[in-house]
Order: structure tokens, then sequence, then C-alpha cells
């Protein structure tokens, strides 16, 4: 590999990523964009949900349960008389939830009996109910757990403490910004790569990098580092804003994160150059980076759906989805730190498929015209 060649080729690529702006719209724009987007049009929290309260023999006792539900920030509780006034709001949309407190209910819950409560939830969204029903149990045994403390009851007094790991917030978005900067970075990487050299392709630029005396190696290593040094500042541009604008704490080292950043952007640009051997247009390497790397980024690596509630054949596909290593190796350094026997399969899995698209590139890309 000549290094005055190869200094040339940076150079030509560094001036062409400065007249493009669309490069650096990719790099930098669309980071902006996306994390804006999804960060905050996705969230997995419920807050403020509305919630039928129908108490059959009001008492004293009850009040702190509906008290509780009022101070919570997940629920508005509306009081309600009868339970088919209710069920009739929770027809209407008025409502998501009923809780249902029967005659006897506070003499019936002390003493271990909970058949005189009942809870009705909304199952058209399966997540959202399974949530709003785990923030009724917690209102449930709070307001359980006080009333049995005012009792003098004999024996030895148990009180139950939780702590919640990694996320004590339990914010979605802690959760959900780390991977979707693998999903974001995925998509550029492919990007990049795949429509620059298209266009280069459509342009007619490129069969005059064939007729010059410069290597396929150098070619590729030209097109690489260039891209890859912007990459980079799109990828440190995404964790400024998760850290600053998103506030999510980062627990594991900086160099750990570039680190695994570095390996994952080599991968993506090896698919984005693989993409562009195959398709040499424009629209069809636009189209087909789409299909195969944004998409099984987004559904297959874990970001939002948990893959091991995936079948067991799609299970085996996620193995070959590189985001999925990298949304793990994220979301460790991001809210548990660096934990090595996390990390270390995914890094290695990393250069695995580093080494596999770009050599599959390398072998692909000929310098002849057909």
């Amino acid at each position: 590999m000549n290094g005055l060649r190869l200094r040339g080729l940076l150079r030509k690529e560094f001036i062409q990523i400065f007249r493009d702006p669309s490069a650096l719209g990719i790099a930098f724009v669309m980071p902006i964009f996306l994390l804006l987007l999804f960060g905050y049009g996705i969230s997995l929290d419920s807050q403020h949900v509305p919630v039928a309260v129908v108490a059959e023999h009001p008492n004293p006792q009850i009040a702190p349960l509906i008290a509780g539900l009022g101070h919570s920030r997940y629920f508005e509780p509306h009081l309600f008389r009868t339970i088919d006034a209710a069920k009739n709001a929770l027809q209407a949309r008025e409502v998501k939830a009923i809780l249902w407190l029967r005659s006897d209910f506070s003499r019936n819950a002390l003493a271990g009996n909970g058949e005189d409560v009942g809870v009705i939830v909304n199952g058209v969204d399966a997540n959202d109910a399974r949530l709003i029903e785990s923030y009724l149990l917690q209102v449930w045994q709070i307001w359980l757990a006080q009333q049995q403390a005012h009792q003098a009851a004999p024996g030895f007094p148990v009180a139950s403490q939780f702590r919640i790991w990694f996320n004590p917030a339990l914010r979605s978005r802690d959760y959900l910004v780390p991977g979707l900067i693998a999903v974001i970075m995925t998509l550029i990487g492919a990007l990049l790569t795949a429509l620059v050299v298209a266009r280069e392709w459509e342009r007619g630029t490129m069969e005059a990098l064939m007729a010059s005396p410069v290597t396929m190696a150098e070619i590729l290593v030209g097109k690489l580092l260039p891209y890859f040094v912007l990459g980079m500042g799109g990828m440190a541009l995404s964790v400024a804003m998760a850290l600053w604008l998103f506030a999510v704490p980062l627990h594991g080292h900086f160099l750990t994160l570039a680190l695994a950043s570095a390996l994952f952007l080599l991968v993506a640009l090896g698919m984005g150059l693989l993409i562009s051997s195959v398709g040499k247009s424009q629209f069809v390497s636009g189209q087909i980076a789409i299909i195969v790397t944004f998409l099984p980024a987004f559904i297959l690596s874990g970001f939002v759906f948990d893959i091991r509630s995936m079948p067991t054949a799609i299970q085996i596909i996620t193995h070959v989805v590189a985001a999925r290593y990298f949304v793990a190796i994220l979301q460790s350094v991001f809210l548990a730190g660096d934990v090595w026997p996390i990390l270390w399969p995914n890094l290695l899995a990393l250069v695995l498929m580093a080494a596999i698209f770009l050599g599959l590139t390398l072998r692909r890309s000929q310098k002849r015209l057909d």
C-alpha cells in the first residue's frame, strides 16, 4: 500500500465531504433529529393514568389508599359510587383501570383475604396493562404495610425493602436512549459509505479511480478512514445528547465506550461498503441499507423488544445482527458500568463481524467496471 497515494485519496475524500453537505447531514443532523424524535417520542412509562375507584362502604381506613393513588405520579384517581358507572367509564376510555373496594374491604384485607378487592384493567395495550397492574400492586402493598404497622400485632414485625439496581429511577428513557444510539449509528454508518460510494459510481468518478494506479485496498481504506472519523463525530454528538439532554447516567469509562463505538462503527461502515458494491445507485443502496441494517437493528437488537421473549428461531437470527452486541455494551456501560463478563463476548463478536464484512468487501471489490 503506497502511503503517498493513500494520502492523496484521504485528502480527496475530506475535500469531497466538506463540499457535499449530505455526508455532514447524515453524520450530524440525522443523529440530532432521530434522538429528539425517538428519545421524546418513545416511552414505556405510564404516568398520570386515570383510574376509577369504587368504594362500596367508605371509611377512614380506605382514605390513605385513595390518597396514595392521588400522590403517586402514576395515577389520577376518579371516584365512582357504583361499579356499573365505573365500567361504563372504562368502556368509554375515560379511565384505564378500576379499583373495586367491596364491602368489609378493610377488615378482610388486613386479615389476609383479598377476595373483596377487584382490579379491572383495559388490556388492549398488553404492556400498558402490565405496568398499571404492577403500579397498583405497589400502592396496595404500601397501604397494607401502613395499616399493619398501626396495629399492635404480636410477634416480630417484618419490613420489606425494595432495592432496584442499574435504573433506580425506573425511567424507560435511561434504558431506551443507549439502545437508540446503537440503532442510529447502524443507519448512519451504513448510509455514509453506501450512498457516498454509490454516488461516485453514478457520477463516474469511480471509473476515474479505477483507471488510476491506486489499488482496490487503497481505495477502500481511503473511503473508510474519513467516514470513520465522521461517524465517530456523530457518535460523540449522540453520547453528548444522551448525557446532557436526556440525563442518562454513564457509569462506565469513556474509553470503554469509545473502543466499543469504534469497533461497531467499523462493522457499520463495512456493511455500507459491501452494500455499495452490490447496488451501485444511490436509490438501491439506500433501500438496501434501510432494510438490512436499520430495521433489524430496531426490531432484533433488544433495543425495545426483549430477545429472550422471542421465538427460538428469531433468537438465532439475532446473532447475525451487529446492533444486538452494541446495544448490550451500551446498556451495560451507561447503566451498570464496565461489567467485563458482558463486555468481552460482545466486543469479540464485533471484532469478528468487522473482519467478516471488511473481508467480504475487499474480496468482492475488483478493479474492473463490470
